[in-house]
């Protein structure tokens, strides 16, 4: 089944890394969300906090699995914390991708693996949400063929979430 999957990923480090997945994704013909071009998100960002957690919302309407694409910083940045954070309130299933192995567009190199055990943020109670925790799976674009493989992981996240 087609699905429309939200892609949450470290906008200035891993854009070209992210491109990658998403190309290949949309190649497919399934539908990406959470892709915006440079110029359009920081637009976006320069109107405030809200605006952006506004149109991340936007962006989740209709979506069924959130994709996280894991570079080195990418878990510890606040608005792909408050998409995780939304995608779950929502019900979607969420599994992180490995991208550190993915060769930049522009420098030809890798990144540093980034660390799932990161506290994307707290429950009622206070204590805190490890990403590791919350989601679905964890899978290395490269070394477990995610061009062939995303498709399943999307399907079997989507499935523990009955959507």
């Amino acid at each position: 089944m087609a699905r429309r999957v939200f892609f949450s990923f470290h906008y200035d480090n891993d854009i070209n890394r992210s491109m990658t997945v998403r190309n290949s994704w949309v190649t497919q013909g399934k539908e990406a969300a959470g892709f915006v071009d440079k110029a359009e998100f920081e637009k976006i960002k320069r109107t405030g906090k809200t605006a952006v957690h506004n149109w991340i919302d936007s962006q989740l309407n209709g979506t069924s699995v959130t994709v996280v694409l894991i570079g080195s910083d990418t878990l510890t940045r606040p608005f792909v914390q408050y998409e995780i954070c939304e995608s779950l309130k929502r019900g979607n299933g969420v599994i992180g991708v490995y991208i550190h192995n993915i060769k930049d567009m522009i420098t030809q190199k890798g990144s540093v693996k980034g660390n799932p055990h990161t506290v994307i943020g707290y429950y009622s109670d206070r204590s805190p949400a490890y990403f590791d925790n919350v989601c679905d799976g964890l899978y290395d674009y490269i070394e477990q063929d995610g061009y062939n493989n995303l498709g399943s992981w999307i399907e079997t996240a989507a499935k523990a979430h009955n959507k």
